[in-house]
């Protein structure tokens, strides 16, 4: 056993769980889910496995299940539990609790009541596919699960088209190739993207290209597990008169090395694209 019964503080405690190799949890994850007065969970089952593999005992506590369909009444037992000092433990069914899943009327629930909310924070599909997916990670944005209808899908994407941050969904196996489909039409075939499946598990895979190219592919694939989608940005279209125009000035100022340095900077262009630039400009321009 690599757990210890400890006392809990009273209030909610958020239990961040594997989102696949069960030996990912947190020894603290392990000691909340030991010694909570209360269980709650989006998926009873997938806790009840989770604890039998690391030998924590239910201790004759019921795990109340909280879902779309029962968080009003749930909330309100859990709630009652808390305000009588006791302490409830809530899981989701994979990952961190909260995201893309039912547990945020809980804790909005508990901080209108001003009741305590404690987290023991753990993996995330999230930020695992922006680990290993290959894209930008300076800054995302995450979309939780699309539209099931095609119009409302590809209008989300157009909404977020333009936002200078690598778009991350999550995504079922049934609608992954319309959802790719659409992406490559409404954002543009020639965005990089990667498909990110069954992380942390068996037959992990990760899967890059294009948008198009990944439409293509999965058109006709048989796919199946978790999925997540990552999306590059929008690529800005580099204009090579203000490109020219700003390298002039720079020239004039500071020596081409530098010059090119900050143009290549400014415009995100590459730096041998601008330096072949100033060598082609008139010798009168280079400062240095």
């Amino acid at each position: 056993m690599n757990f210890q019964k400890v006392s809990l503080p009273p209030g909610i405690h958020l239990v961040g769980v594997p989102i696949g190799t069960a030996r990912d949890i947190t020894l603290r994850a392990l000691d909340v889910l030991a010694s909570a007065d209360v269980l709650a969970a989006e998926d009873t089952r997938s806790l009840r496995r989770l604890m039998d593999i690391h030998g924590v005992p239910l201790d004759g506590r019921h795990i109340h299940t909280l879902h779309d369909h029962s968080a009003a009444k749930v909330v309100a037992q859990l709630l009652a539990r808390v305000t009588g000092g006791g302490s409830v433990a809530y899981a989701s069914e994979a990952g961190m609790p909260l995201i893309a899943d039912p547990g945020f009327e809980l804790i909005r629930a508990a901080r209108t009541a001003g009741a305590p909310v404690h987290c023991a924070p753990g993996p995330s599909a999230v930020v695992t596919a922006l680990a290993v997916g290959g894209l930008p990670t300076d800054a995302f944005l995450f979309g939780g699960f699309l539209h099931n209808t095609k119009s409302a899908r590809r209008t989300a994407l157009e909404g977020w088209g333009n936002v200078q941050a690598t778009l991350v969904f999550y995504e079922s196996p049934k609608r992954l190739a319309a959802m790719l489909a659409d992406a490559a039409d409404v954002l543009g075939g020639e965005r990089q993207a990667a498909v990110c499946r069954e992380l942390t598990k068996k037959f992990e895979e990760v899967r890059s290209g294009t948008l198009a190219e990944l439409a293509e592919y999965y058109a006709d694939a048989s796919v199946k597990g978790e999925i997540v989608v990552l999306i590059d940005r929008r690529l800005e279209k580099i204009r090579e008169d203000d490109v020219e125009s700003d390298l002039i000035e720079a020239l004039g100022q500071m020596s081409m090395r530098d010059a090119v340095d900050a143009v290549s900077a400014a415009h995100g262009a590459p730096r041998r694209k601008v330096y072949q630039l100033a060598l082609s400009l008139p010798k009168g321009n280079d400062s240095s």
